[in-house]
C-alpha cells in the first residue's frame, strides 16, 4: 500500500478546515462532517481551537484514500502560528493548498507558497468555495499564474486535447512525448508533479461535498512514494505533552524502523523510547514498531528539540518565519518571575517560537511572538497550565543587527593556569541568509578538537549585536587562527575566548540596525490611490500600482512593520470599509530611523557585563582586562588579515607557524615569565583592569619569588626538527625540492655539533598524522632522533620532556614557536631562537675548521715542502 505524509495549508478562512472535514468524511474516517462554527470539527481538539474557531496547533488523522493511506497534516491557518504549519513542511511528503474562491490569492497565501518552494514540496492546490456567488474560475486561475506559477494547471478537464497541451508547455522533453504520440502517459505527469513542474488545480465546495471525489481522486492516482533508505533516521518536528504530564516528541521517520525499546543516539544524549503512538485526531493506537515514511508521538524522549535529525537524518534549517514582536509579561502580584520561568520554559519549548527573554538588570520577562492574537493563545494556556493569570505591556518592534565591512575579532582567555585565544573573520552576508559558518585554519595551528569546539559554541547561542544588544544575523563567521596551552587549557576557555572575539570584531565593524518588514497588498477603489501612495511613503514603504480595473486598483509593495502595524483601521476608516490590506511578513531590511531607535534603546555595550567586548590576559601572576581597542595590542597569534603566503603544503604551514611567533622576542616571553610564573606565587589572584603586560613588567619586582638554581646534570638539546628546517633559509630551499635530504642534512650538521660541543642532542619529529603511528626513537650516529606518535606533536613531548627532567638536567630548546618559548621558560629550561641556534651552529663549526683542520693543512704543506720532486710524484701515483 502506498503511503504518504500530506499536509493542508491556507490563508486563514480559505475553509481548510472543512477540507479537512469534507476528506475524511469521503474516506469513511468520520461518519459526518463537523463545523468550525460547530465548535464540532474532527482536527479541532483543543478547547481553544473550538472556541476561537481557528486552527492552532497542527495536527494529523490518518485514513485511506484508494489504495492509498494518507497522514493528513492540519497546520494553522493564521499568521500569527505560522511557525507551527512551518515546523509541519518539514516532513511532508505533498502538501495541499487552499485557496478562496471568494477572496483568491492572499497576502499569506504568497507566503506559504515561498515557503512551499524553498521546502521543495510537490503541492495540489484546491479552489474552495466555488458556489458562492461572484466566484469565477477562469479569473482565479490566471490570478493563480500570475501569483503562484505557470505550472497551476486545471485536472477537472483531465485527458483532454486541452489538458494535455498545457502538461506539455511545462517541459521540453514532456512536449517531444506530445508532439510524438498525442498524449502524455500518466507516469510521467506523477513525475512532472513531483518535481513541482505541475500544479493541479480542482475547483469544488468543500462544505457542500462539490469536487472532493475527483480531488480524493486525483491525489490518489497523481501521487508517488518516496525511497527510505534501509538505516534508522527521525526528523523531529513537534514537542507537546499530554493530559497527564507526559512529555511527546512528534517526529516522521525517515529510514529503518523505530521499535519500542530502541536507544536513540545523538552527541550529547542517548535515551530508550518507551512508547510509540500514532495519534488521528484526540485518540491514538499504541504500535510496537513504525517502518519509515509514519508519522508517530514517541515517550520517553526528553532531551529532543523541534528540527532535531535523529539516526542518519540532518537537522532542519533556521524556520522562516519568526517573532518581529516583543511584549513585556507582567505577573500577578505575589508571583516571582524567577520561579515562574522555568514553567514557561515548557511552552517555549513545545511552541520555539515563543522566544522568552530574561533580562536580569530589570528583573522582568519579555516574550517575542508572532502577533496579538498569539497573546490572548498564550495568556489562556499558561491560566489553564499554571493557574496564572498573566498579562502583556505593550508590543515592540523585535530588531537585528548585521555588518557591512570584513573585520577579524579577536578573543583571548588568560586568568592564572587557563589560555586560549581565537580568531574569528566576520564577513557581511546577503540579507536574509541569516548566520553561517565555517573553519579556515590549519590543523597545525589549532588541534581539530578544539576548532570543533570553538564551532560548537559559535552554534550555541545567538550573539547581541552593539548597537542595541540585538540579535546578529546576515553574517558568515570563520574560524581563522587560535592557539592553545597543552596543559592548561579546559574547554570554557574557548567558550571564553570565542564569544570575546565575536564581540570584539563587532566592536570594529560597521554595524547597522535591521527593522521587519510587511510584503503587503492594498485593494480600494480607484479614487482613493494618491492618498494610499502618500501613506505609503510617510510609512517609509515603497509600493507600485499591481492593477486596476477603473473602479477597484490594487497596489503592492513593502513597508516597516513599525510603521504598517495598524494600518489596516485607517484603510477601512477612510476607504468606508471598501479598501482591505493584507500582509504578510517579507524579511529584515535596513531599518529606517535607526540613530531614533538606538538612543531609544539606549544600550551600552561596554556595560553588558554578560557579553564583555574585552579580553582576559596574564601578567603578574594575575589576570586583567584588556579593553577590547587594544586586544591585538596583546594578542599572541599575528592577524589573520596580514598577508601571508599560500598554505598548500607543510612547508608553508610551518613557515606561517614560524612567521606567526616571532613577534615574540625573547625578551618579550622572559618578561611573561617573569610576570607570571615566577611573580607573587601563592598570591590571590586579581584582575588588574585596563593595564597592558608591559605596564605591569615594569612595576617593582621586589616581591617576586627567587629564580630556581639551575641543574648541575648532564646537558641536553633538544631541537624542534621541522621548525628549525623551516626557519633556516638553506634547509627550506633544500625541502621545497627533497624534503628527506633536508632533515638529513639537518642531522649531519648536528652530529658535527654534538662531536664538538659533548652535549646530548635529542632532534624531535612531528609524525602525530600518521595513523596508528606509534612513538619512535632511533640513534643517528651520536645524536639521538624521535618521531612522535599519533596525536602528539613535537611540542608535547618536547613539554613532557622539559617538565619530567627540569629537576636532572640542564635542558635547552632550540625552536622559534613563541608559545612554546614561553612554555620551556617556565618550566626552569633554557631556549634558544632558531636564528640564533643556527649562527651558534655555523660558529661552532667554523671554530672547529680554525682551530683543527687549519692547522693540519698547514702541517700537511710543511711535509710536502721537504719531499724530492721524485718523491712527491710516487706519492701522488700511490694516492692515484
Amino acid at each position: 500500500m502506498k503511503k504518504l505524509v500530506v499536509g493542508i495549508l491556507a490563508h486563514v478562512d480559505a475553509g481548510k478546515t472543512t477540507l479537512s472535514e469534507s476528506m475524511l468524511f469521503y474516506s469513511g474516517k468520520i461518519r459526518r462532517m463537523g463545523r468550525v462554527d460547530n465548535k464540532d470539527a474532527y482536527l479541532d481538539t483543543n478547547e481553544l481551537e473550538r472556541m476561537r474557531g481557528i486552527t492552532i496547533f497542527s495536527k494529523q488523522a490518518v485514513f485511506q484514500a484508494g489504495d492509498t493511506e494518507i497522514t493528513l497534516m492540519d497546520t494553522p491557518g493564521h499568521v500569527d502560528f505560522s511557525a507551527e504549519m512551518e515546523r509541519t513542511l518539514q516532513i511532508l511528503d505533498y502538501a495541499i493548498l487552499v485557496i478562496s474562491g471568494a477572496d483568491g490569492v492572499q497576502g499569506h497565501t504568497k507566503t506559504l507558497w515561498q515557503l512551499l518552494t524553498l521546502y521543495n514540496i510537490p503541492t495540489f492546490l484546491f479552489v474552495n468555495k466555488m458556489d458562492q456567488a461572484g466566484t469565477d474560475q477562469e479569473k482565479i486561475l490566471k490570478q493563480l499564474r500570475q501569483a503562484l506559477s505557470d505550472g497551476c494547471i486545471p485536472f477537472n478537464e483531465s485527458n483532454s486535447v486541452n489538458f494535455y497541451e498545457q502538461l506539455a508547455m511545462s517541459d521540453e522533453l514532456t512536449m517531444d512525448a506530445y508532439l510524438e504520440s498525442g498524449v502524455i502517459a500518466h507516469e510521467r505527469i506523477q513525475k512532472l508533479i513531483q518535481k513541482r513542474k505541475v500544479f493541479p488545480v480542482y475547483f469544488g465546495s468543500a462544505l457542500k461535498q462539490v469536487g472532493i471525489e475527483a480531488f480524493m481522486k486525483g491525489v490518489e492516482d497523481y501521487t508517488l512514494t518516496a525511497n527510505y533508505p534501509e538505516q534508522f533516521g527521525a526528523k523531529v518536528f513537534k514537542i507537546t505533552r499530554d493530559t497527564q504530564g507526559n512529555r511527546l516528541t512528534h517526529m516522521k521517520v525517515t529510514g529503518g524502523v523505530l521499535k519500542v525499546r530502541d536507544m536513540i543516539k545523538t552527541d550529547s544524549w542517548e535515551e530508550k523510547v518507551n512508547q510509540i503512538r500514532i495519534y488521528s485526531g484526540e485518540k491514538f493506537e499504541a504500535v510496537s514498531n513504525l517502518e519509515a515514511g509514519a508519522v508517530c508521538a514517541v515517550t520517553g524522549l526528553t532531551l529532543t528539540k523541534p528540527g532535531e535529525g535523529l539516526g542518519i537524518e540532518t537537522a532542519s534549517s533556521a524556520p522562516q518565519l519568526e517573532p518581529v514582536l516583543s511584549y513585556k509579561l507582567i505577573l500577578p502580584e505575589g508571583v516571582d518571575a524567577r520561579i515562574i520561568m522555568p514553567k514557561l520554559r515548557q511552552l517555549e519549548e513545545e511552541e520555539p517560537e515563543l522566544r522568552l527573554v530574561w533580562h536580569e538588570v530589570l528583573k522582568e520577562i519579555n516574550v517575542q511572538i508572532m502577533g496579538e492574537v498569539q497573546i490572548e493563545i498564550l495568556q489562556a494556556i499558561i491560566q489553564e497550565r499554571f493557574e496564572v493569570a498573566v498579562a502583556f505591556g505593550e508590543g515592540r518592534i523585535v530588531y537585528k543587527e548585521t555588518i557591512q565591512n570584513t573585520c577579524e575579532g579577536v578573543g583571548h582567555f588568560e586568568p592564572l593556569r587557563h589560555y586560549a585565544e581565537v580568531h574569528l573573520l566576520l564577513e557581511p552576508g546577503k540579507r536574509g541568509s541569516g548566520l553561517q559558518y565555517a573553519l579556515n585554519c590549519s590543523e597545525e595551528v589549532l588541534e581539530r578538537n578544539w576548532q570543533r569546539l570553538v564551532l560548537s559554541h559559535l552554534k550555541e547561542k545567538n550573539p547581541l549585536g552593539v548597537l542595541t544588544g540585538s540579535h546578529i544575523t546576515d553574517m558568515k563567521i570563520t574560524l581563522v587562527t587560535g592557539r592553545a596551552h597543552n596543559r592548561h587549557t579546559e574547554g570554557g576557555d574557548f567558550r571564553e575566548a570565542t564569544f570575546r572575539a565575536l564581540r570584539q570584531g563587532l566592536k570594529q565593524a560597521e554595524s547597522i540596525l535591521l527593522e521587519p518588514y510587511y510584503g503587503f497588498r492594498l485593494e480600494l477603489p480607484s479614487t482613493l490611490v494618491g492618498r494610499a501612495m502618500a501613506d505609503v511613503d510617510q510609512m517609509h514603504g515603497s509600493c507600485e500600482i499591481a492593477q486596476t480595473d477603473g473602479e477597484m486598483t490594487t497596489l503592492t509593495g513593502t513597508a516597516p512593520v513599525a510603521t504598517m502595524r495598524n494600518y489596516h483601521m485607517e484603510v477601512i476608516a477612510y476607504s468606508k470599509g471598501y479598501g482591505r490590506l493584507f500582509t504578510s511578513l517579507n524579511g529584515y531590511d535596513v531599518c529606517h530611523n535607526q540613530d531614533e531607535v538606538i538612543t531609544e534603546i539606549g544600550y551600552d555595550s561596554e556595560r553588558d557585563i554578560d557579553n564583555p567586548t574585552g579580553s582576559i590576559f596574564c601578567a603578574h601572576g594575575s589576570g586583567f582586562l584588556v579593553p577590547w581597542d587594544q586586544v591585538k595590542d596583546h594578542m599572541h597569534v599575528e592577524s589573520y588579515l596580514k598577508p601571508v603566503k599560500s598554505e598548500t603544503s607543510a612547508s608553508s604551514v610551518n613557515e606561517k607557524m614560524s612567521t606567526d611567533a616571532e613577534h615574540i622576542s625573547l625578551e618579550e616571553i622572559d618578561q611573561i615569565m617573569n610576570s607570571t610564573y615566577y611573580a607573587n606565587q601563592g598570591k590571590k589572584t586579581v584582575w588588574k583592569k585596563k593595564k597592558s603586560a608591559a605596564a605591569h613588567y615594569y612595576e617593582s619586582l621586589s616581591s617576586a619569588a627567587p629564580v630556581r638554581p639551575r641543574p648541575t646534570g648532564d646537558e641536553y638539546l633538544l631541537v624542534d626538527g621541522y621548525n628549525i628546517i623551516f626557519a633556516w633559509d638553506e634547509l627550506k630551499t633544500l625541502a621545497q625540492t627533497d624534503f628527506e635530504a633536508a632533515r638529513i642534512k639537518l642531522l649531519d650538521l648536528l652530529c658535527n655539533y654534538q662531536g664538538i660541543q659533548k652535549t646530548k642532542i635529542i632532534v624531535v619529529f612531528d609524525a602525530y598524522q600518521v595513523a596508528g603511528g606509534r612513538e619512535k626513537i632511533e640513534d643517528y650516529h651520536n645524536i639521538h632522533v624521535v618521531f612522535t606518535g599519533e596525536a602528539q606533536t613535537a611540542d608535547q613531548y618536547i613539554e613532557k620532556f622539559a617538565h619530567k627532567n627540569q629537576q636532572k638536567y640542564q635542558i635547552t630548546v632550540a625552536t622559534s614557536d613563541g608559545l612554546q618559548q614561553v612554555i620551556i621558560r617556565g618550566a626552569g629550561c633554557s631556549l634558544i631562537s632558531a636564528r640564533e641556534f643556527q649562527a651558534e651552529v655555523k660558529r661552532s663549526l667554523e671554530q672547529m675548521k680554525q682551530e683543527h683542520l687549519e692547522p693540519l693543512n698547514d702541517q700537511r704543506s710543511k711535509l710536502e715542502d721537504s719531499l724530492s720532486e721524485e718523491t712527491k710524484e710516487k706519492l701522488k701515483r700511490t694516492l692515484l
